[in-house]
C-alpha cells in the first residue's frame, strides 16, 4: 500500500519541526514538503499534489483558508491551531479534522486513519468551498511570535504566559518552563524554543537552558571562562552561562 504523501505549511517554525517529527513517528506517511510561507506552500502544491495538507489557520499575508482558496485543486486537508474558537467551524463543514496546538500523537494518528478511510472510499471526502468563502475574510491579525505555552498534564492542558516564564529548562528527557511560583512540563525540546521564541527576549545560554532576559538580576564571572546568571524569581536562582554563549548574551544585554 501507497504511503500518504504530505505537506505541511505553518508560519511557526517550532509548530513545524514538531508536527514534522510526529508524522515521521507515525510511518504511516511521506513529508514531500514543508513551508513557513503559505504564498510558498501554495505555489509548490499547484505543481505538486499531496494526498494531505496540513495547515495552520492563522499566518501572515494569507490565511490557511485562503492559501486553500487559492487552489484549483484543494487535497485533503487537516487544520492545525491554537485557536480553538475555529475547532467548531472546521467541523460544520467537514473538514478531514481539526488539530489543537500543541499537538496530541493519538489525535494525529487517528486523522491519519481517518484520511486512509476516505482515500478508500470508505469515508465520503469533505468540501471546502463554504469554509472558505465564510472565513476567509474574518481571521485575527497574524500573532507574531507565540505569547504563551501549553503545559499538559494528564487531560489537563494549562496555559503558561511567557512574560511569567524566568528560564526555560531540559532535565531529564523532559523541558520545564520556570516561573516564580511553579514550574511547567513543555512538549517542545531546548532547540525548538530557541527556534521560536521571541530572540528579543529570550537567548539560549546553554545547551539545556534558555533565559528570559527580563529577568536577570545579576551576571559575574565564574570558573573556566564561564559566567552565571542570577534571575530576579523572589529566590535569586542561579543559571550557568556556556563559555560560547556568553559573548552573544553579553551582546543581547548591551555589556
Amino acid at each position: 500500500m501507497n504511503r500518504l504523501r504530505v505537506y505541511l505549511v505553518d508560519d511557526e517554525p517550532l509548530a513545524l519541526r514538531r508536527l514534522t517529527r510526529l508524522i515521521e513517528e507515525t510511518q504511516k506517511a511521506d513529508i514531500i514538503g514543508t513551508s513557513t510561507d503559505p504564498a510558498e506552500g501554495a505555489e509548490f502544491l499547484r505543481t505538486h499534489p499531496c494526498d494531505v495538507l496540513f495547515t495552520d489557520i492563522t499566518m501572515p499575508d494569507l490565511s490557511g483558508f485562503q492559501m486553500l482558496a487559492s487552489l484549483e485543486q484543494q487535497p485533503l486537508v487537516i487544520f492545525t491551531t491554537a485557536y480553538s474558537q475555529y475547532a467548531l467551524q472546521a467541523f460544520e463543514v467537514h473538514s478531514v479534522d481539526y488539530l489543537l496546538k500543541p499537538i496530541d500523537a493519538q489525535k494525529l494518528e487517528r486523522a491519519l486513519a481517518k484520511v486512509e478511510r476516505m482515500r478508500h472510499g470508505i469515508e465520503p471526502k469533505p468540501e471546502l468551498a463554504q469554509l472558505l468563502q465564510e472565513l476567509s475574510a474574518i481571521l485575527p491579525a497574524k500573532k507574531g511570535f507565540p505569547a504563551r505555552l501549553a503545559s499538559k498534564l494528564g487531560d489537563r492542558i494549562e496555559f503558561v504566559d511567557l512574560s511569567r516564564v524566568t528560564h526555560f529548562y531540559a532535565n531529564e528527557k523532559l523541558t520545564y518552563a520556570s516561573t516564580p511560583k511553579k514550574d511547567f512540563v513543555i512538549d517542545y525540546t531546548i532547540t525548538e524554543l530557541e527556534g521560536s521564541l521571541d530572540p528579543a527576549k529570550f537567548v539560549r545560554i546553554h545547551r539545556s537552558t534558555i533565559l528570559n532576559l527580563d529577568f536577570v538580576k545579576e551576571l559575574y564571572s565564574w570558573f573556566s571562562e564561564r559566567m552565571m546568571v542570577r534571575i530576579n524569581d523572589g529566590k535569586d536562582t542561579e543559571l550557568t552561562v556556556a563559555r560560547d554563549r556568553v559573548r552573544a548574551l553579553k551582546t543581547k544585554l548591551g555589556v
